[in-house]
């Protein structure tokens, strides 16, 4: 059995240490110098090169202990860095059994649940002599700002068959076989500046712009689809026609056609519009993440799926909104699936973990290792 209070000791320490994306440079080696610690092999790739990225990515590698039969190489890997604001992070465990943030601050569960449950696990079979075969434990930078870490890694340290990105904002036991590709839609409108009270004098470029967003189909296209305008900026004063605007915008689908057809409606209307207006519009489209489905039947779920039910758990799965390192993964030949970690409210200062979860997580990490080893 594991130690559940070293565990909840071992969350609660991670979420002290400050890590916001791009600034892992603190939280890295505490984390090599603890899985080495542990007898891992510990390899660092060289990700910090990558503009945005604070640190390398770690690949710790557990030795197979079983040397009678053929055993599947296995990888779990989860992120070190956590959105904003996510500095001087004060945790406290409340009466309702939760762990949550003192509400200034993200709690950062999402993703160091992960790292915790991961630490214990490995503690656990150390101590207990557990059987496993080889596992890799892919502990990456960047995630949060768009799966940068991972697609930075350095692919020829990998040496897994399949593998589990611990990292998803649903019920623990629940496994995530699918998500979304996400492209991300950048638009510069340009018009033409003139003092305010001679608007005929210039051409407004967030009039264009609005003109533009207004005709555009956004939010929930098809029941795959959906598309989002984030940020807008642009404008430097009240009594200056704004000659230029940055927009930055979205789509994901889980349908290739569809998502190509919506980026191409919103490419088209920002250009139409602009031109039609007297102006131009500079539109850049750029992939963020690949979108992924693993089958029921293939090993890498079925195995989840068990590990949950064995464990009293519903061990049903769910196709997910949102992008994981497991989505990059995926793109490397290695099939991942994505474990659901229980964590609530996440990228909020009301963000919350119950111990409960915690504990089972860490339960399931092992459960997966000793499936794959029988």
């Amino acid at each position: 059995m594991m130690n559940k209070e070293r565990l909840l000791d071992t969350f609660l320490e991670l979420v002290k240490i400050n890590s916001e994306t791009g600034n892992e440079e603190k939280i890295q080696p505490i984390l090599k110098q603890k899985f080495e610690a542990l007898g891992l092999k510990v390899e660092e790739d060289q990700a910090s090169q990558t503009d945005g990225l604070g640190a390398n990515n770690l690949v710790c590698t557990m030795p197979s202990n079983i040397s009678n039969k053929d055993v599947p190489k296995l990888y779990f890997t989860s992120h070190m860095d956590t959105v904003v604001p996510g500095l001087d992070i004060k945790p406290h465990v409340a009466e309702d059994g939760y762990i949550y943030s003192d509400g200034t601050t993200i709690l950062g569960s999402d993703d160091k649940a992960g790292l915790a449950a991961i630490i214990e696990a490995i503690t656990t079979i150390n101590e207990q002599h557990l059987s496993h075969g080889q596992i890799q434990f892919v502990i990456t930078v960047g995630e949060e700002s768009g799966l940068l870490g991972a697609q930075a890694l350095d692919t020829s340290l990998l040496d897994a068959d399949f593998g589990y990105a611990i990292d998803a904002s649903v019920d623990v036991g629940t496994t995530v076989v699918g998500a979304p590709t996400q492209m991300k839609i950048n638009t510069t409108i340009n018009g033409k500046t003139a003092h305010a009270s001679t608007p005929d004098e210039g051409i407004s470029a967030i009039n264009i712009a609005a003109k533009a967003i207004s005709k555009m189909h956004l939010g929930q296209i098809d029941d795959l689809t959906t598309a989002n305008i984030g940020k807008f900026h642009g404008g430097s004063a009240t009594n200056i026609v704004a000659d230029e605007v940055i927009i930055e915008a979205e789509a994901r689908s889980h349908n290739d056609q569809s998502i190509e057809k919506q980026v191409q409606h919103m490419k088209d209307t920002f250009e139409q519009t602009a031109k039609d207006s007297g102006g131009q519009a500079h539109v850049e489209i750029e992939k963020s993440y690949p979108g992924f489905k693993v089958n029921d039947d293939e090993l890498v779920t079925k195995i989840a799926k068990e590990s949950a039910v064995t464990l009293g758990l519903k061990g049903n799965t769910v196709i997910s909104g949102g992008g994981s390192d497991g989505s990059i993964i995926n793109t490397y030949g290695i099939p991942s699936v994505i474990l659901g970690v229980g964590y609530e409210n996440i990228h909020t200062t009301s963000e919350r973990i119950a111990v409960k979860d915690l504990n089972m997580l860490t339960s399931q990490v092992l459960k997966i290792i000793e499936l794959v080893a029988d």
